[in-house]
């Protein structure tokens, strides 16, 4: 059964490798790199905001998530893309969802890019709901929200 833990500093070398083949797809019709595949892991790392999934043949996907004010914000998910499609994402976000229960917390909120259409579907599966759409740092985003029982 592959396990869920918190990322260490060893896994930043894979954990970059996993964002950059999960975001290459959406480079082209983004017109530059996402977020996720330039962000600083060893500081998300260190500051105990990523977890990883592994599975036999090693790293199979990470999620970044953090207490902000009164939600917990899911930052950034990915998982390798041959092993897209196998459960990981959905069982990563149930742990963020898990982590904001635990902690009091009554939603967990996030933004994809308009650009990464796949996403959209798994997050409205998943029960979230569109809050809004806006232009920031050049990207244009779409925010969702799950409240939480």
């Amino acid at each position: 059964m592959p396990e869920l833990r918190p990322a260490e500093p060893k896994d930043v070398d894979a954990v970059r490798q996993c964002a950059r083949a999960a975001y290459r797809k959406y480079v082209e019709r983004i017109g530059r790199e996402p977020a996720p595949m330039i962000a600083d892991f060893e500081a998300d790392i260190r500051d105990q905001r990523m977890c990883v999934i592994d599975d036999d043949a090693g790293l199979a996907g990470y999620v970044v998530f953090f207490r902000k004010d009164d939600h917990m914000f899911l930052e950034n998910v990915a998982v390798q893309p041959d092993r897209q499609g196998k459960g990981f994402g959905r069982r990563l976000i149930r742990h963020v969802e898990e982590a904001a229960h635990r902690a009091g917390l009554t939603a967990v909120r996030l933004y994809t890019n308009v650009h990464m259409r796949e996403n959209l579907g798994l997050y409205l599966t998943l029960g979230y709901v569109e809050t809004g759409r806006r232009r920031e740092d050049g990207f244009d985003r779409i925010y969702f929200e799950k409240r939480l029982a």
